[in-house]
């Protein structure tokens, strides 16, 4: 297959790689060659032509609650503690109805595709058959991603705690179910470390350990969560430590989501594992947590995702995060210029495709080798002002829309919606 495209990637961290008016060749859903010119030998392969428009590489998510999807763009005028008491857990709660979340599932799934997400890290709920059906729905359409069945035995209105024993035990089925998928796999998820007591921590990291699975949670993302965290748990001297000590972080990839407080000892422990934190930034501003020390910590060495954290976040495209972390960046450097600094456009958009792709296998990217999960954005320039193709990639995150996606690939193979 050869596509004829203006072609931009990230080449590393600081820089995009601009391919104008070029041809990428792909072959078993992988990129081969970027060219100038298509050679003698391929004159005959199929050609598909999309003029002037713009190929980049599909968007990762690495921090989404599916069961919260149907609350986005609600109730944003409430902070943290109403939000979750108000909104999200009867939200949640509604779960245990088998035929409700096929519906909102489906929904779901659908429109993070039509966003161009193609790789996910997601948090469902308590709730095994719910989750269950969202975990096979994004393993159907080939989104290479992390589904969590969320576990949570204090803290929570009474229809949303679980049973200590019959959480560790509907946990390990579901991962005795799930673990041998090919695109969408279980991964753990503790919810965060104040909704989860102490047994069910360690029990949790038991079967990371049989079963070799990572873990997702949240980190530090309030003031009052990293305060909690010491309270309830007085041996540990931070947040990420509590699952250090049960195990949580030896076995799989650790996502920690938000991480915007974190202790020297929670960086140590997050570097010790090569471990993500993702920044939701549209989550920051609507429940007001923090803004996360993202260039420092990027100077760091600390892996860096994006995540929609819908419906903290209000839109699923993780296009327009990366526009957010800019911004807030700059809010960051402006308010707290010690040890803080305002990130460019092409770090973000690396941490959104070629950082996060990482963690899904050689995805992310569109160099020779990568994995062939790929967009094309159109209809972004104006009449009077024709914008370089890495100009469009920048508009398209800050005003672009899903109709500005004119076509999805997904292992090499186009998809329709």
């Amino acid at each position: 297959m050869i596509i004829h495209a203006d072609i931009v990637f990230s080449e590393d961290r600081e820089h995009l790689a601009v391919h104008p008016d070029s041809y990428i060749i792909v072959e078993h859903g992988k990129v081969k060659a970027i060219l100038p010119v298509i050679p003698e030998e391929y004159k005959n392969a199929p050609l598909t032509d999309y003029g002037d428009g713009v190929l980049i590489p599909a968007f990762s998510d690495l921090h989404v609650h599916a069961p919260q999807y149907l609350n986005r763009g609600l109730e944003m005028d409430l902070l943290l503690s109403d939000w979750l008491d108000k909104c999200t857990f009867p939200m949640e709660a509604r779960y245990a109805d088998p035929e409700f979340a096929k519906l909102a599932y489906d929904a779901f799934v659908d429109d993070m595709i039509a966003n161009g997400t193609m790789h996910a890290c997601v948090y469902g709920t308590i709730h095994s058959e719910a989750t269950s059906y969202l975990l096979e729905r994004m393993d159907k359409k080939g989104i290479k991603g992390y589904v969590g069945k969320v576990n949570m035995n204090r803290n929570a209105q009474a229809d949303l705690l679980e049973d200590t024993a019959e959480s560790i035990r509907d946990t390990e089925e579901f991962l005795e179910r799930y673990s041998s998928n090919r695109n969408t796999r279980p991964i753990l998820t503790p919810r965060f470390a104040p909704s989860c007591t102490r047994e069910l921590i360690n029990g949790l990291g038991r079967l990371g350990k049989k079963y070799q699975t990572g873990m997702q949670t949240h980190l530090v993302e309030s003031l009052w969560e990293a305060e909690q965290a010491k309270i309830l748990f007085p041996e540990c001297s931070c947040d990420t430590e509590i699952y250090e000590r049960a195990g949580l972080m030896d076995n799989g990839p650790v996502i920690g989501g938000h991480f915007i407080f974190p202790s020297e000892d929670d960086i140590r422990i997050m570097q010790k594992y090569d471990s993500y934190a993702v920044q939701c930034p549209d989550a920051t501003i609507s429940i007001i947590a923090g803004i996360m020390q993202t260039g420092a910590l990027m100077d760091r060495g600390m892996k860096i995702g994006l995540g929609s954290d819908i419906s903290a976040g209000h839109h699923i495209g993780v296009y327009t995060q990366a526009a957010r972390s800019v911004q807030l960046s700059k809010l960051k450097q402006f308010y707290e210029p010690d040890n803080n600094r305002k990130i460019t456009f092409p770090e973000a958009f690396w941490m959104a495709t070629k950082q996060s792709g990482q963690l899904f296998g050689g995805t992310g990217s569109l160099e020779p080798g990568s994995v062939f999960d790929a967009l094309v954005i159109d209809g972004l320039s104006d009449a009077a002002r024709k914008l370089a193709p890495e100009q469009i990639v920048e508009r398209f995150c800050y005003i672009g829309a899903k109709d500005n996606i004119k076509a999805r690939y997904m292992n090499g193979e186009a998809l329709s919606l």
